[in-house]
């Protein structure tokens, strides 16, 4: 009888030992996690995104707003995040590096092809775990978003608007669905 061959799982330190070949690895939980570069509509629902934030985020002085690569591990061994758009909260505005970060208070993922799979379901059972209490999908093809947080059992499903209110702010964030998703 032949044993079956154990699962390979990797680490933080390994992945980020992987050279620089234009696709990106994210690890959840051991498991490697690789797509190539984002779509084109991707992108500019990304930036809209990021752009939409700021503002918000720069007048109340809550969190800075990030569309960037950032090898996100919140200090474990076995979760690597790029997420498309966070916002990390101000203790992290001074010399801070991603690997100092253990909190996001809002992560956003937008649907491609190649990731759907890793953002609905590996993604957002690592946010969850490691805390993050708000964490949008963005489906531009659909045009509607997915509002996760750590309780829900399903997401709630928003077609025209996205809210946001951190704590400490007097008024939420409002985002307009249709122009993010603008063609």
């Amino acid at each position: 009888m032949v044993m079956p061959e154990a699962a390979s799982y990797l680490t933080v330190d390994e992945v980020l030992a992987f050279p620089d070949d234009g696709n990106r690895y994210e690890l959840v939980f051991g498991e490697l996690l690789v797509s190539p570069t984002p779509r084109l509509r991707h992108q500019r629902v990304v930036n809209r995104l990021a752009d939409a934030l700021r503002p918000y985020c720069e007048r109340e002085g809550v969190v800075e707003v990030f569309a960037v690569p950032a090898d996100l591990s919140w200090g474990r061994t076995d979760v690597l995040t790029q997420p498309d758009v966070f916002v990390l909260p101000p203790e992290y505005r001074s010399g801070a590096e991603w690997t100092d970060v253990r909190y996001v208070p809002l992560v956003a993922e937008v649907l491609s092809p190649s990731t759907a799979r890793y953002d609905r379901f590996n993604k957002r059972l690592a946010y969850r775990d490691v805390g993050v209490p708000t964490y949008w999908i963005l489906d531009a093809d659909a045009r509607i978003a997915e509002v996760w947080t750590p309780d829900a059992l399903a997401p709630r499903i928003e077609r025209e608007v996205l809210r946001w209110h951190p704590a400490n702010v007097s008024a939420p964030l409002v985002v307009e669905l249709a122009a993010l998703f603008a063609e």
